[in-house]
């Protein structure tokens, strides 16, 4: 009997520890579609907290923590700058620079709404998607592409770290 408690202790303080990891697989989906009534690309890239939490302290600041009731103004300027510098864009072939509208917090995701304004024409899309490459080597990052009544997703990681959509 005090065999079997033994072993049940020791497997409930494995599942204690174990429960402090917050997921086991490391993704972001960035959804993109095309607004022709603003003319304009319409951006919503979810990252886990945790994971954007690591590589902002990283880069900028070792103290901050996200999702805070009191989070510091400067937490939108920090993630404008690390997506401005991992996620590129080109319509037609020509690079483009998004808004940063905002954030929100969800769960455990944070959600980041950005634009690109006055499209007036999309032919191709190319997205290269490097968020979170710098810091996990397991990320993978979701692309999906909503326009012109097509839906595509494609699935980016280190080594293949861009997509391209032709609407010709």
């Amino acid at each position: 009997m005090k065999r079997i408690s033994l072993i049940l202790i020791f497997c409930f303080s494995l599942i204690l520890i174990s429960g402090k990891k917050m997921h086991d697989y490391y993704v972001s989906v960035t959804v993109i579609e095309y607004s022709e009534k603003h003319k304009s690309l319409q951006i919503i890239s979810q990252i886990f907290i945790d994971d954007f939490e690591k590589v902002l302290r990283e880069r900028y600041d070792e103290s901050l923590t996200l999702a805070e009731d009191d989070e510091p103004k400067i937490v939108d300027s920090y993630m404008r700058k690390y997506l401005a510098k991992k996620l590129k864009l080109k319509v037609n072939g020509e690079d483009v620079s998004f808004n940063f509208i905002g954030k929100e917090y969800i769960d455990d995701i944070t959600y980041c709404y950005l634009e690109v304004e006055n499209i007036s024409e999309v032919k191709t899309l190319e997205v290269t998607n490097q968020t979170l490459f710098d810091v996990i080597s397991e990320q993978q990052n979701i692309v999906r592409m909503k326009m012109f009544g097509k839906n595509r997703s494609f699935l980016l990681f280190p080594d293949n770290d861009n997509c391209m959509l032709n609407f010709n």
